[in-house]
């Protein structure tokens, strides 16, 4: 049970999270956990995951700790986000030792539903459709996996009720979708949006980053070199941003670069060269047998 501090109108958790299964006991507890807050309009706050949780994920939650007074973490392998050929089956599933994890955070709730309670006529038949933008790039390698995730996210969304859902910038094109949706679709609470982690030299914190052998690990770090130097060069424009991020990562043997693209962060859409303004690098590639992704913001004068 959760055992409330309140302070100022906030909830302060004293135990381990309550850990739910079922849609209907989340609501319930939700319900009862509002009604109990001071001064009865407690604000909610979700981070949707995957599980696996790493250093990345924790950053979010103790965002969400700091912004709402109810949070709530949910923990789902979604299907629908998962092609042909995918991990599904092999993504790891840690949740015990997410829920100690969560439990050092302050987490109220961890909402842990399997495939049979989110889907329980099997794979949704209506669902959310990501357009044009959702065939780009991760799209393009993964088709359909950003309707599901639209899909899963907009349940959760209803499920939930939150006043504020919490992600992490590394999945821009994630982010973007998901905030367009809301726009589209006329949701009503806000989005905040984290910083990437990165790992001591400098590649970006991924629950798959823990396949890779150490020569790979050496080898990934040249995504975010990259990207590092495309800021530096980005005041000499686009062409000589994406020179520069291709200078650094090119010449890793270990690294596939699936794409390297420059997006005009309003539409998702690629900018020309002569593009002026905020702009979004994104980096796709695979090292080894693991996918890896990556983003920087570029200002091009």
């Amino acid at each position: 049970m959760i055992q409330p501090q309140h302070t100022g109108g906030r909830v302060n958790v004293l135990t381990t999270p309550e850990v739910i299964t079922s849609i209907d006991e989340l609501r319930s507890r939700l319900a009862s956990a509002r009604e109990r807050a001071v001064p009865g309009d407690a604000r909610i706050v979700l981070v949707p995951t995957m599980g696996a949780l790493h250093a990345g994920h924790l950053t979010l939650v103790r965002r969400a700790r700091s912004r709402g007074d109810i949070v709530v973490v949910s923990i789902f392998v979604n299907p629908l986000q998962f092609g042909a050929g995918e991990d599904l089956n092999t993504y790891p599933r840690t949740l015990d030792a997410d829920v100690a994890a969560l439990a050092e955070e302050g987490v109220d709730f961890v909402f842990a539903p399997t495939s049979q309670v989110m889907y329980p006529a099997g794979a949704a038949s209506t669902r959310v459709t990501a357009g044009a933008v959702g065939a780009l790039y991760e799209g393009a390698a993964r088709p359909g996996h950003f309707d599901g995730m639209l899909t899963v996210v907009a349940k959760l969304f209803n499920i939930v009720g939150p006043d504020l859902a919490v992600f992490g910038q590394k999945d821009a094109q994630q982010v973007f979708l998901v905030e367009r949706m809301l726009a589209d679709l006329d949701f009503r609470l806000a989005l905040e949006i984290v910083p990437i982690v990165r790992e001591e030299g400098g590649l970006a914190l991924s629950s798959r980053n823990r396949n890779l052998d150490p020569a790979q690990r050496l080898a990934a770090r040249s995504l975010s070199a990259g990207l590092d130097a495309a800021a530096s060069a980005a005041p000499q424009g686009v062409a000589a941003a994406l020179a520069a991020a291709h200078a650094r990562i090119d010449v890793q043997p270990l690294v596939k670069l699936d794409y390297l693209v420059v997006v005009d962060p309003r539409t998702f859409l690629p900018v020309g060269a002569d593009h002026v303004g905020p702009a979004r690098m994104l980096v796709a590639a695979l090292v080894g047998n693991t996918r890896l992704i990556d983003n920087v913001a570029l200002d091009i004068p």
